[in-house]
């Protein structure tokens, strides 16, 4: 005896899918490049959380903070890491910034992505947003976990907290620098349309960059001034601060240079002091509780620079060819 069967098959129902549309497909498109950068930012936290923990257990066996211990109390492997820190902005805006959108020009993605039903400035918006916000995570999670590390150990670490090594890759200055240089990157791309060459001049204009901002970096602070007799050792108070510069004054004010009476012999140097009625030392100077505001302010003007060129690779791709 046979059975038919009259029923149809259930028909299979696919998984509905987290993002679609246009976000899905950019992060298609990058997948490879989004996945090397979580494993950098994963790796690299638990690389500081494993220093951190080496430091916690020498400086525990050591009895600090109740014993002083010997310095420098970090070696070569600190060192590698606040190098590698400071290269990561430059790293993303050369190899993350910079191909973003030359590359879809220079292989004609770009032609084929105008002729289909998402708008050019959609695309755009897709493509230079998510590239952005890999960048903010990114640099805020290695940030994050760095500033985690260096504010609880900073009075035996080697760095103090205007070195770029320090000032640069805590607090909101790691990720805006990173976002400021990706949009640079994204910007030489889009005036270059060649790979290769927007590579080479995002890492000449990084170099650039970075050099200005470490000029420009204690101006970001109103510097103080403190006067102390000249024979007095420094203050204790200045044992943190970052020194901006230094004089020498006479009981009327005057200041007189640093070196002003820096003669071949003791005598003569005396003999200058005398002459010159000089009785004070006058050390201007940023302290350490400026750092916070200090980082923010520098944070507000990358993330406007960031701002403004990303705007403009916008408006400019919007109405060129592609």
């Amino acid at each position: 005896m046979s059975t038919t069967l009259t029923g149809t098959p259930a028909a299979r129902t696919a998984r509905p899918r987290m993002l679609r549309g246009l976000t899905w497909l950019v992060l298609r498109q990058h997948r490879a490049t989004l996945g090397s950068l979580l494993a950098l930012v994963a790796l690299g936290s638990l690389w500081i959380v494993y220093q951190r923990g080496q430091l916690t257990d020498l400086l525990a066996a050591a009895g600090w903070p109740g014993k002083s211990v010997p310095l420098p109390v970090v070696g070569e492997q600190y060192r590698n890491l606040t190098s590698l820190l400071g290269l990561l902005p430059g790293v993303l805006a050369v190899f993350l910034g910079a191909p973003l959108i030359a590359a879809d020009q220079e292989q004609g993605t770009a032609q084929l992505v105008t002729t289909q039903s998402v708008t050019r400035r959609r695309w755009l918006v897709a493509k230079i947003g998510w590239c952005l916000l890999a960048t903010l995570v990114a640099g805020s999670a290695l940030s994050a976990v760095f500033t985690w590390w260096w504010r609880r150990y900073r009075s035996v670490l080697p760095d103090i907290w205007m070195d770029p090594s320090v000032f640069d890759t805590t607090g909101p200055v790691l990720p805006a620098l990173a976002l400021f240089l990706t949009a640079a990157g994204i910007t030489i791309g889009v005036l270059l349309r060649r790979v290769l060459a927007s590579m080479v001049v995002t890492f000449v204009f990084c170099v650039g960059a970075q050099t200005v901002w470490g000029m420009f970096r204690d101006r970001l602070g109103t510097p103080r001034t403190i006067t102390y007799p000249l024979d007095a050792a420094l203050p204790a108070r200045l044992d943190d601060a970052y020194e901006v510069d230094r004089w020498v004054a006479g009981a009327d004010g005057q200041l007189y240079g640093w070196g002003s009476c820096a003669e071949t012999t003791e005598k003569a140097t005396a003999a200058c002091i005398k002459e010159k009625g000089i009785v004070d030392n006058v050390f201007q100077y940023l302290e350490y509780d400026q750092m916070t505001a200090m980082q923010w302010t520098g944070a507000g003007i990358l993330l406007a620079g960031a701002v403004a060129l990303a705007g403009f690779a916008l408006w400019w791709a919007s109405r060129r060819p592609l």
